[in-house]
């Protein structure tokens, strides 16, 4: 059971991760961030390196050196432009100028097919300026380049300038995209591992504070059992009844627990407050006041009433417990208080307090409340949670254990065979 408790207890945090997986898997598959991708397009240099070793170029040798500048330029560029780091660095953006003069230059000196170099640094220019500063870039090197043409080829400016316009803005806009979807496939690899953690946080919480009070709750009257056993048989038996119904009701709150579904309910937990100490020798005293809680504000008191009892009955040596619960107009406050040893858990802000208290004042301080453990002032230890009255917007919300899902919630019973004792008040379940 419990094995497969532990895969179903993956829940919403398992399909986070697999969603992270799959994810992360596409990602590989993603455009390609190497400046490779650029480089097929230096063939529409061809027609100048041809003209190089047709001799129909004057100055070839100025030309040649010219043409490997540039080809050394525009590779350092583009490699450049995709680690976001080099791209924004002062070399990089040096290098894009001295390419650009490199261009006119060349332009300038033969045109022809020299032309088609001012596209090509529209493709080293789109894949190195992003922001605000890119439409001003493409429109800049449009200009130049539509002039330069214009005066060595007249109407054929027309197609440089279209070129290199188009050039500079897809190259930037296609790879601003890919760089999104992957910061994005980054961003949601990491929301998944955070679920994942939350989930397991959740769980590792629900599971101590369950297992800590009902194998308390278990060994007190199972001792209760034994010593009962010889001189009053049906008085044990009523304590191996109530040993099997909390055995039961263990089972169905862990189910619960995996799966995030499970909602506490304080008059369900005060009940299982008096019958555990009872069976404890300790005498419970339990006194409500004020208004009705909303179904949150009893889920939380309920994990509080949970834990406090589980550690009265294992470290305080107590013969009498109180729990009150009284509120304002503004906030509503839980108190347990024993007259034992004055030792309990410790506070869990000063880290004494081990996993159980420490996670109800995670609990309490994300729904806006607190959590105080201690010494209290007349002996005895104290544990103290105030929580705020929740407007009428936020009273079905439910509790933060539940991982964001939808709870149910279901009537408060009492199990047979409890035992109150004389000076504990009277709940209606």
């Amino acid at each position: 059971m419990y094995a497969g408790a532990g895969r179903e207890g993956e829940g919403e945090g398992g399909r986070y991760a697999e969603a992270g997986g799959s994810c992360g898997d596409r990602g590989e598959a993603g455009p390609p961030a190497s400046g490779f991708t650029l480089l097929p397009w230096l063939l529409m240099g061809m027609g100048a390196f041809s003209n190089l070793f047709q001799d129909e170029t004057a100055n070839p040798w100025i030309g040649g050196a010219g043409l490997v500048t540039f080809n050394s330029l525009y590779i350092y560029v583009v490699f450049r432009a995709f680690v976001k780091e080099k791209r924004e660095a002062f070399s990089t953006r040096l290098a894009l100028v001295l390419l650009g003069v490199v261009t006119c230059g060349l332009a300038v000196g033969y045109g022809g097919s020299w032309l088609l170099f001012f596209p090509l640094l529209g493709l080293a220019a789109g894949a190195t300026v992003r922001g605000r500063w890119l439409g001003v870039t493409g429109l800049g090197l449009t200009a130049v380049a539509g002039t330069v043409a214009g005066l060595r080829d007249g109407w054929s400016a027309v197609n440089v300038a279209y070129g290199t316009f188009l050039s500079t803005m897809v190259t930037a806009a296609i790879l601003s995209l890919a760089e999104t979807v992957r910061e994005l496939r980054a961003a949601r690899e990491e929301l998944a591992r955070r679920a994942v953690e939350r989930e397991r946080l959740r769980f590792s919480r629900d599971l101590h504070d369950l297992l800590g009070h009902t194998l308390s709750v278990i060994v007190v009257k199972s001792e209760a059992a034994r010593r009962l056993a010889g001189r009053d048989p049906e008085a044990a038996l009523s304590q191996v009844t109530d040993i099997e119904s909390v055995g039961r009701q263990a089972l169905t709150e862990i189910r619960e627990a995996v799966t995030g579904y499970r909602e506490g309910s304080l008059a369900t937990e005060l009940d299982r407050a008096r019958s555990a100490l009872s069976a404890a020798g300790v005498e419970p005293v339990v006194r409500l006041s004020g208004p009705p809680l909303a179904p949150r504000t009893e889920a939380l008191f309920g994990w509080v009433v949970r834990e406090a009892v589980t550690n009265v009955m294992r470290h305080s040596d107590a013969g009498r417990c109180e729990i009150a619960v009284d509120g304002t107009a503004d906030r509503v406050r839980l108190r347990v208080t024993d007259d034992g040893t004055g030792t309990g858990t410790g506070s869990p802000a000063e880290g004494i307090g081990g996993t159980g208290l420490k996670g109800l004042t995670e609990r309490l301080s994300t729904a806006g409340g607190f959590l105080e453990a201690g010494p209290g002032p007349r002996g005895g230890f104290l544990v103290t949670a105030e929580l705020p009255v929740e407007s009428p917007e936020t009273a079905d919300t439910p509790p933060p254990a539940a991982s964001g899902r939808t709870r149910r919630s279901r009537p408060a019973t009492r199990r047979p065979g409890t035992r109150g004792s004389a000076g504990a008040s009277t709940l209606s379940p």
